[in-house]
């Protein structure tokens, strides 16, 4: 198996990972058929994951997390760090896409940074 199977796989599934946060922000976030469909019946599950969501972002959870997720995976040697800075990657483009720009971005390019770092050479 060549050691750069995983950052290619990895670079395949980020576009698909992207366009589904695209698609939670204009499917769900943005459409206005749920603006006054959630004011009716605020107890369907779409009403209620739209209003967490809001919850999340407005209290900056999701870019919060992913930001501590690269600042970690920027000092954690190996694998572990690699996984970590992946996991950051994931969290963080959902939260440069759900308006929370200002704080996902140091995560992503932290994440980026991590991921593409050449390991140490030991004498």
């Amino acid at each position: 198996m060549s050691r750069h199977l995983p950052l290619l796989v990895l670079l395949l599934l980020l576009p698909l990972w992207l366009a589904a946060s695209y698609g939670v922000r204009f499917a769900l976030m943005e459409d206005s058929q749920w603006v006054g469909l959630c004011v009716d019946e605020a107890a369907r599950w779409e009403c209620q994951a739209r209003a967490g969501l809001g919850w999340l972002i407005h209290f900056r959870v999701i870019a919060s997390t992913a930001l501590g997720l690269a600042l970690l995976a920027f000092c954690l040697p190996g694998r572990l760090g690699w996984g970590l800075a992946v996991l950051a990657l994931l969290v963080g483009l959902p939260a440069l896409v759900l308006y929370s720009a200002s704080l996902a971005v140091f995560a992503v390019v932290l994440a980026g940074l991590r991921l593409v770092r050449r390991a140490p050479v030991s004498a």
